[in-house]
């Protein structure tokens, strides 16, 4: 039978969410407020762009080298001493940070920083859902995801206000008394000890698997920052599928994989690995179409650009305000998705047919609607993963959802990247479009109501 009402939150589980919930406005802000810190740093050091764009890339390659360890640290450490560990490590990453004296030193501190950062948003996923239910577990997730949909939309506008009128040490400073505060909050409310039997590390899918996506991803982003036809970008995209394939083959023949492929044949947990590939795209990849529209076609600066995306951010925060309660009270998983997917597309189109004199307040509308799609589609796309799997299994889930994230944000945002340099912005955006749609095929496939 389908769920009736909504259970009550326990207020110490809301507690746990809003504390995790820190380290997701750190890790994911952060990456968006430095962006914006590029151009001063070319100055502050005297370096060049294709220097400087690697305190952006060792933070994302950092980052991505070190989703696949989350399950087996998890195991054999525990959650609670892993949540320790990233907060320590990104805040002391960005406290270096703060003191660097070369781009060397500061590209250097941003790996420490991916290394702190890459566990953290995984981490936050396995607390709330090896502590709640399914009856409690949309209404819990959306406490980490406002941050989630936010960052791109107020990142830059942060990061303007903080380039602009202060000193670009404070682009990290900021992350240290949020992580600091975070540690403390959470040392009573994170549990999750290490498990009876510890895992041993599988070495042989550590080099393959680590190295494989950090290099695909590399690929990726240099091939949708280069205006032609990149041979050394192919060379890495080509590089990586060698040796993600190679662990593919490793993982359905090893007994202790470092990430099981096998929880694809999982119904819900594949759907939803889709669902979050595309999103991961659909979500990032328009966010460099939609400044880049207000910045080139209506001669926006960056950081009004930030400010004319903000509608987006505020259509989130309705989305999660009511998207996690529906989620919960009806269990109407697929529903939610659809009309979530529905109103992405709808809030995207009015940008596909723009022009330069299209009225402001009709596409800041249009990211209204785009907002509460996003939110209604992530939402049940994430909390569907856990849904047929048993608790032993989430830490695993989690980090295959993140990775399978990862990927799809990086290739769509390449593929959008590369559409805009060679065609224009309506193409990009109706190929933007076209991506979300796609993510029906996966929503068919999730699962229509919850059972009690």
């Amino acid at each position: 039978m389908p769920v009736a009402g909504t259970t009550r939150l326990d207020p110490r589980l809301v507690r746990l969410a809003l504390v995790l919930s820190l380290g997701a406005v750190a890790a994911q802000f952060d990456t968006t407020i430095v962006s914006v810190a590029i151009n001063r740093l070319t100055h502050e050091f005297g370096s060049p762009l294709s220097t400087i764009q690697w305190v952006t890339t060792a933070y994302l390659l950092a980052l991505t080298a070190t989703l696949p360890l989350t399950g087996w640290a998890v195991a054999r450490f525990g959650v609670r001493r892993m949540w320790a560990f990233c907060l320590v490590g990104f805040g002391l990453g960005s406290l270096l940070c703060v003191g660097a004296w070369s781009a060397g030193a500061l590209i250097g501190f941003r790996v420490l920083q991916g290394i702190g950062g890459g566990m953290m948003l995984p981490l936050i996923r396995i607390a709330l859902a090896e502590e709640a239910d399914q009856a409690t577990m949309g209404r819990l997730m959306t406490f980490v995801l406002v941050p989630t949909q936010l960052a791109p939309v107020a990142g830059p506008v942060l990061g303007g206000l903080i380039i602009g009128t202060l000193d670009w040490r404070w682009a990290f400073l900021i992350n240290v008394p949020v992580t600091l505060v975070a540690l403390v909050l959470s040392r009573n409310l994170v549990r999750g000890e290490a498990a009876v039997t510890r895992p041993s590390l599988d070495v042989r899918g550590l080099l393959l698997l680590s190295p494989g996506l950090a290099v695909l991803i590399y690929g990726l982003t240099s091939y949708g920052e280069s205006s032609r036809l990149a041979v050394g970008a192919l060379a890495m995209l080509a590089a990586g599928v060698v040796l993600l394939l190679g662990y593919g083959v490793h993982a359905l023949r090893s007994t202790a994989p470092l990430f099981d492929l096998r929880l694809f044949r999982d119904r819900s947990f594949g759907a939803s690995a889709v669902l979050v590939f595309i999103f991961g795209g659909s979500l990032f990849g328009a966010m460099l179409l939609l400044p880049l529209y207000y910045q080139r076609l209506r001669g926006a600066s960056p950081l009004e650009a930030g400010l004319l995306l903000a509608p987006q951010g505020l259509g989130a925060i309705v989305g999660t305000l009511f998207v996690g309660r529906i989620l919960d009270r009806t269990g109407a998983t697929r529903t939610v998705m659809l009309v979530g997917l529905a109103l992405a597309v709808a809030g995207t189109v009015p940008f596909a047919i723009a022009g330069p004199s299209t009225p402001i307040v009709l596409l800041a509308l249009a990211l209204v609607v785009r907002g509460v799609g996003l939110t209604a589609s992530l939402l049940p796309s994430i909390t569907a993963a856990y849904a047929t799997l048993p608790r032993t299994e989430y830490a695993a889930a989690t980090t295959g959802t993140r990775i399978v994230q990862q990927i799809g944000g990086s290739l769509e945002t390449a593929v959008l990247a590369t559409v805009l340099q060679r065609g224009s912005f309506p193409a990009a955006f109706w190929t933007a479009i076209g991506i979300t749609a796609a993510a029906s095929v996966g929503a068919a496939a999730l699962p229509g109501r919850r059972e009690k």
